[in-house]
């Protein structure tokens, strides 16, 4: 499969059969990303939670393009409210796909929404994405703190690739990311959520450095790589 990083936490996956996944799709407003949500035809679009910078553009790629959105219910249900094609799954619930399973792992994160401008509104909690695809084992932990639960990833056997956020502030920083990549066993590891904002700056090398030789992925926005 091919899979392309397209800057703060936005992940586009290309499977075998050609089925095009977006996962939290922050691209209006998104200062690192080379997206244009008129360009985007995904068939599926998975989002970690229910902040402004991973809802990003669902609504409006998914009502363009007949998306499938998967979410955590609450926020599921939330885009159902919107006419959109939802499955709302929950914590240790897995869902069969065309493209393979989708696994939902907790995350240690808040997750609300605000509402034309109101108040907030709370939609689940933070999640994260244990996906199984062409036999392969990715895992996006979404926005979080590193917490132990993480070894119980894929049933503790391993993952062939990890998405880790390193932003710190909001975040887990580098140091906790990369005892992340060892609780999780990843083979491979992308840095994500970084860079976007001045308070998540951070030198995603030197984070990739602090892993063991040929884990992390040194990647640009934009360029795919294939697992």
């Amino acid at each position: 499969m091919k899979v392309i990083w397209h800057g703060h936490a936005v992940i586009e996956i290309v499977t075998e059969n050609k089925t095009n996944i977006l996962i939290d799709p922050f691209i209006t407003d998104n200062p690192a990303t080379d997206l244009k949500v008129e360009e985007c035809r995904p068939n599926f679009i998975l989002v970690t939670h229910a902040h402004f910078d991973h809802v990003g553009d669902t609504v409006e790629i998914a009502q363009k393009t007949g998306a499938t959105v998967i979410a955590i219910t609450d926020l599921a249900a939330y885009f159902g409210e919107k006419g959109l094609k939802v499955y709302g799954i929950n914590f240790g619930g897995s869902l069969k796909t065309d493209f393979g399973s989708v696994k939902l792992i907790p995350a240690w994160h808040t997750a609300a929404l605000p509402q034309n401008g109101n108040t907030p509104r709370t939609l689940g909690v933070a999640a994260g994405f244990e996906l199984h695809i062409d036999g392969k084992v990715l895992y996006d932990a979404g926005d979080t703190a590193l917490f132990s639960d993480m070894q119980l990833v894929n049933g503790g056997t391993g993952v062939d690739l990890a998405f880790l956020p390193i932003g710190d502030y909001f975040t887990m920083g580098p140091e906790d990311a990369v005892r992340a990549a060892s609780f999780v066993k990843a083979k491979h590891v992308l840095p994500i959520h970084y860079n976007t904002f001045p308070q998540i700056k951070q030198d995603a090398a030197a984070y990739i450095n602090k892993l063991a030789l040929g884990v992390g992925i040194k990647t640009t926005v934009g360029k795919s790589f294939e697992i």
